[in-house]
């Protein structure tokens, strides 16, 4: 478990690397869904300069019973930490100005240039996001 200021650094790394930060909960089911696709471009991109983490906001009482438990039963093997930082309205407008907090949401950037999303994305969505990132 980490708070904030821990993974802050993570929002703003300067490199040729793209990064895809998505926040999400066991609990969410549009968060459920998306993961898959989150994983595959884990896979995919793992021999290039693109980085998935999966910043989980599951309740630390939920970590043995449902995080876990799902992260194995869906065979998920990108970097998860799990954010316990309860002063949402501290650091939700440090990750997007734009983001009222619902769930799921996306980071995705490279140096300076960044996309964020509100919604559930698609495997098609990241890909084209990495794309135009990566020309």
């Amino acid at each position: 478990m980490v708070s904030f200021s821990q993974i802050e650094k993570k929002l703003h790394m300067n490199s040729d690397t793209v990064y895809i930060i998505n926040f999400w909960a066991t609990w969410c089911g549009p968060c459920r869904k998306e993961l898959p696709g989150l994983e595959k471009i884990h896979r995919e991109y793992s021999d290039r300069k693109v980085k998935v983490l999966l910043v989980s906001l599951d309740f630390p009482d939920q970590i043995n019973k449902g995080l876990k438990q799902f992260l194995k039963s869906n065979d998920i093997t990108a970097q998860v930490i799990l954010l316990n930082d309860p002063d949402a309205n501290a650091w939700i407008d440090k990750v997007d100005p734009g983001w009222s907090g619902s769930l799921p949401a996306t980071l995705i950037y490279k140096g300076k240039s960044r996309y964020f999303f509100e919604k559930a994305l698609s495997y098609e969505d990241i890909n084209h996001s990495i794309a135009s990132l990566s020309p």
